[in-house]
């Protein structure tokens, strides 16, 4: 790998001092397909033995590789250095050094500080500074430098992980021994662990630096669980707080940050090196197994838990009853319903019915207390219906802009007056509770009107 072997001879790439310039090149235009030519560009140059051109793919390597993570929050920029010997072995160990936490704290702030002084201002602030916030911010992502690079050492590492599929319209599927658990109303994440290192990233490959309650717990029983699991592993699930309101407001936050109170429920694990390969052949009972092992020790946890379940053979009666009761009392407990895992399959990076979601829906009925106009394509017409009603002893009130045509928010917006009152039928898929104590509806859309027929001239 060109750190490893760069660093240690010390010659090549010193004092480099036009990497920016390749930056500068895609800044400048607005064009991806111009974009795209510079990339390809920088690639034509490095198999001709251009340093300068390498020195840039490298370096986009490290700003958009998902697994590499330096931990900072913020990168100070330098004020008119020039003149500097630019090397840029020693900015590349400083980043091995950040992604594995050999240096932490004020000890990092300061090498930051330290090797920033020895570039020129224009090469720090355009490259390095951007490199360890990890977006070069010159208007490409890892897809853009994958058209070019997929085939190349230069190919950005893709971060996915297993998704789910919605069980309707899979009656083939709904067959079989399978296990329910419960579909958390939260955030996923996936905690990826080793030895050294504990970094809790989205779905996406984003890094959530807001929880450090639940890594720093991970990190605490880094070695039991190290027992189960191996040195290196990534743990699947999902953070929970309060509501799903206050998590979200919280989860990106970057000033007063209030997490403290949120949990996460790991409902699955595999070795790290399976998941960079994008899939685990254990089968998810084994994966089961080695979660269970380790229950009795997260079950004392303050910030983890591990995720209950039930098996069902749905290829009986019974299995299907279990499954609907288990579904039912899912959304009585306030969550969003339930996930139906194949007992027998791999665990695959990608969507997939190994594990299939069961979302109930609910159907309200509401009184139309206001109408909203519009905006954007909808200005000068409907937007939305506000809604009040009283739905199993909770208050609620919604606003609903889903589930209308175009003709539909034309007509509303003339007779907007006459709507007032009216009786409409409203789904969802679940109650919320607001931070004020009132409720309202997750995902609602208008069904029909329950006074009216829909399209009757009011």
């Amino acid at each position: 790998m060109l750190v490893e072997t760069e660093i240690q001879t010390g010659t090549k790439f010193e004092g480099l001092k036009v990497s920016a310039q390749w930056i500068e090149k895609i800044e400048g235009t607005s064009s991806r397909l111009l974009k795209e030519e510079v990339i390809e560009q920088a690639l034509m140059m490095t198999n001709l033995g251009c340093e300068n051109a390498e020195c840039f793919l490298f370096n986009c390597y490290l700003a958009y590789n998902p697994f590499f993570v330096f931990n900072i929050r913020q990168v100070e920029k330098t004020v008119g250095l020039t003149g500097q010997p630019n090397p840029w072995p020693l900015f590349w160990a400083l980043c091995e050094d950040l992604r594995t936490r050999s240096i932490t704290g004020n000890a990092a702030k300061q090498a930051i500080r330290d090797v920033s002084r020895k570039f020129d201002s224009v090469e720090w602030n355009n490259v390095c500074r951007r490199v360890l916030i990890k977006d070069l911010r010159c208007g490409i992502s890892e897809k853009t430098l994958n058209k070019i690079l997929g085939d190349t050492q230069w190919a950005i590492p893709v971060f996915s992980c297993q998704l789910a599929t919605d069980c309707s319209g899979q009656p083939s599927k709904m067959k079989g021994l399978k296990r329910l658990e419960s579909k958390f109303d939260g955030v996923r994440a996936l905690i990826m662990v080793t030895a050294t290192t504990v970094n809790i990233m989205s779905r996406n490959g984003k890094p959530f630096e807001n929880f450090p309650q639940i890594s720093q717990e991970v990190q605490d029983h880094y070695h039991q669980l190290a027992e189960v699991f191996g040195s290196s592993f990534v743990l699947d699930g999902e953070i929970m707080g309060e509501s799903f309101q206050q998590l979200m407001k919280q989860a990106r936050r970057k000033t007063d940050v209030e997490t403290v109170g949120m949990v996460f429920n790991v409902f699955d694990v595999l070795s790290s090196d399976d998941f960079r390969d994008g899939i685990s052949e254990v089968p998810q009972s084994e994966r089961i197994l080695l979660l269970n092992k380790i229950k009795p020790i997260v079950d004392q946890f303050k910030y983890m838990t591990v995720v209950d379940g039930i098996e069902v053979d749905l290829d009986t009666e019974e299995g299907h009853k279990t499954l609907w009761k288990y579904a039912a009392e899912a959304v009585d407990a306030g969550l969003e319903g339930i996930m139906i895992k194949d007992m027998s399959a791999p665990y695959r990076c990608k969507r997939s019915t190994a594990w299939m979601k069961y979302k109930p829906v609910l159907s309200v009925d509401l009184t139309i207390v206001g109408v909203e106009e519009g905006t954007g394509r909808n200005a000068g017409r409907m937007g939305a219906i506000i809604c009040e009603g009283e739905d199993d002893g909770r208050n609620i009130r919604v606003n609903v802009g889903s589930g209308f045509s175009d003709d539909d928010r034309n007509q509303y917006w003339v007779e907007r007056d006459q709507l007032l009152g009216q009786l409409v039928e409203v789904e969802a898929d679940v109650v919320t509770q607001n931070q004020d104590g009132t409720y309202s509806l997750r995902f609602p859309r208008f069904v029909r009107f329950r006074s009216f027929e829909v399209g009757q001239k009011i």
